[in-house]
Order: C-alpha cells, then sequence, then structure tokens
C-alpha cells in the first residue's frame, strides 16, 4: 500500500494551494500541525492520514505532520489528541470507534464525547469479508455454511476490541447465526499480515486495506458490505447479493480535534480539509487507496457520530463487547 506514495509528489503539484485561509483566522497557522494516526503503519487510517497530512501541509503553509501512536484498539491516539492543547495544532484521523468507545471501556482516560471536537469526515470504504486462500470456501455463502458446520472453529481478526472490523463481523455474526472467535491486534495491518500468513483465517476489513493483497493473490474477497459493489473490485458480489439481506457495513474516516478549539479554528480547518478532498487530485490518491471521497460539514459529522452509537449499541450489547 506504501507502494501508492511514490505517486504523491507529482499530484501534490495539482492541489497547492486552491483556497485561501479562511479570513477569520488569518494568524492561524503560524506552527506545524500533528495529525495523530491511531492505528499501525501500513493500514487504511494510515494510507489516508498521509493523503491529508501532506495535502493539508500544502494548503496551509505549514508542514503537518502524520504520528501513528497507536494502541488499545485506537484509543491511545484519541487520548493523546483529547488531552492535547485546544489550540488547533492537533488532530486526530478517526474511524467509527469515537463513536462507540463508551460502549466498550468502562474506564476510558478521556470521553470523545465531550473531549473531541468534529471537524470534518473525509471519505469511507466498504467493508468486505475476506480469507486465506486456504479456506474451503469460494463464496460468503459457503464461509457461512463452514461456520455453521463447525460452530466456534473459524477464527477472524480484527484491529482491536470494538473496532469497525470487530463490529461489522459481529453483526454479521448476529444476521447469519455464526459463531466465529474474535482475535484482536493492534491494528488491522498487524492483523492482515497473520491473514496472509494463513495464521487467521477470515477478517472483515476495508476495500482500503485489502485491495493491494487481493492483487497478489493472498487473500481472497468474498464479498463487500455496502448496498453497492465497489468499483475497485466490480466483480465481487455484496452481502446481500450473496443473500444475506439487509446488510451493509463501511468504515468512515474523519477527523476530530480537542474540544475546546475556537470555532473560527475548527471552521478554518474544515473548509481547508473539505477543499482539498475536493480536487480531483486528492481524489484520486484516495481512489488509489479504495476510499470514497465523502466530505461532511461539522454538524453532519457530529449527526453522524451520534447515528453510529445508536447503530452500534444494539450490536455491543447483543454480542457482549467490551474492551475491559
Amino acid at each position: 500500500m506504501l507502494s501508492h506514495f511514490r505517486l504523491l509528489p507529482a499530484l501534490l503539484a495539482l492541489v497547492m494551494l486552491p483556497v485561501p485561509m479562511a479570513a477569520q483566522a488569518q494568524a492561524y497557522p503560524s506552527k506545524t500541525i500533528r495529525l495523530i494516526l491511531p492505528f499501525p503503519p501500513s493500514g487504511g487510517t494510515d494510507a489516508l492520514g498521509r493523503i491529508i497530512a501532506q495535502t493539508l501541509s500544502a494548503q496551509v503553509g505549514h508542514q503537518v505532520i502524520a504520528d501513528n501512536r497507536p494502541g488499545a484498539g485506537g484509543n491511545l491516539g484519541l487520548e493523546l489528541a483529547a488531552k492535547a492543547p485546544p489550540d488547533g495544532y492537533t488532530m486526530v484521523l478517526s474511524s467509527p470507534l469515537v463513536a462507540i468507545s463508551p460502549l466498550l471501556y468502562a474506564k476510558l482516560n478521556y470521553d470523545p464525547h465531550r473531549d473531541l471536537a468534529p471537524v470534518t469526515r473525509i471519505g469511507f470504504a466498504r467493508k468486505v469479508m475476506s480469507v486465506h486462500p486456504s479456506v474451503p470456501a469460494r463464496s460468503l455463502k459457503a464461509l457461512v455454511e463452514l461456520a455453521r458446520k463447525s460452530p466456534g472453529r473459524l477464527t477472524f481478526g480484527s484491529g482491536g476490541v470494538g473496532t469497525a472490523m470487530h463490529l461489522t463481523t459481529e453483526l454479521l455474526k448476529s444476521q447469519t447465526g455464526i459463531d466465529m472467535v474474535h482475535v484482536p491486534y493492534k491494528g488491522g495491518g498487524p492483523a492482515m499480515i497473520d491473514v496472509m500468513a494463513g495464521h487467521i483465517p477470515v477478517m472483515f476489513t476495508s476495500v482500503t486495506q485489502v485491495l493491494p493483497h487481493i492483487r497478489t493473490g493472498k487473500i481472497q474477497m468474498l464479498a463487500v458490505g455496502g448496498r453497492e459493489r465497489s468499483p475497485a473490485v466490480p466483480n465481487v458480489p455484496t452481502v446481500i447479493e450473496s443473500g444475506f439481506p439487509g446488510y451493509e457495513a463501511y468504515v468512515w474516516w474523519g477527523i476530530v480535534a480537542p474540544a475546546g478549539v475556537p470555532v473560527s479554528i475548527l471552521d478554518t480547518l474544515s473548509s481547508a480539509i473539505n477543499a482539498i478532498v475536493k480536487e480531483p487530485a486528492t481524489q484520486k490518491m484516495m481512489e488509489i487507496e479504495a476510499a470514497v471521497p465523502n466530505i461532511m460539514t461539522r454538524a453532519e459529522f457530529s449527526k453522524l457520530i451520534g447515528e453510529d452509537l445508536v447503530r452500534w449499541t444494539r450490536i455491543a450489547k447483543e454480542a457482549d463487547i467490551r474492551a475491559d
């Protein structure tokens, strides 16, 4: 996946300074901005975070550093951002974890709904059910039948307890009545390494993360979790087409900042990031990673986080998912 970044220098030239910074925040920024990536290198969050950091650097005229801070299923990075000074110089690229952490952790060292402020969503990727080639199933229906015949024998990997990878698989388990054993990792990248090695047979991850390995034949893709097929893998059917109606799973990525950052700075960041995501060159870079560019205003993003909280509360309670 990181090899795709060889394209960045040429593409970045096309997105240099597309719009001026907001007038009400002319003094901002005046120094380096840190964008925390709460998962290890090689995952979807890492790939998209580096695209945003490099293009935003060109936009604001100051360096934006991508800073990987994995741990605690992504919560370490979110906590670092929540406790950072509310001056606009620290942000974090989050997945739906920002909405659901309170459901999973009885003792968080921060409150994502109190201590973090939405800036903007940048895009999403459809989830895909992927397996190691040694798994004797070439369709999702066949995988479900395999799991039904041997309850508890199949394992599935994720980037950590309560991550989108975990919850979307639990959703499939709930709808199909199958029993698979969860094996959490400290990020999607390490989990994918073990799937490719055959140590873990199953993983429900984003197209962004799995696509390079599909191309090399190290992973087989069985079904796409969205309502529609992914343009990146148009020959792969959806879960619905595979015989399981009503299933929809995708992961989104968005920028959040410490609560207390002045509204003028939040608006400046939102406008700048949205502007670069609208640029054809940025969208091309995101599409290479199989991510769908899809921006939101701060209000829209805040609403999405609330809706995800409601959506995943049922699954977390039904599967008795707790991280501590």
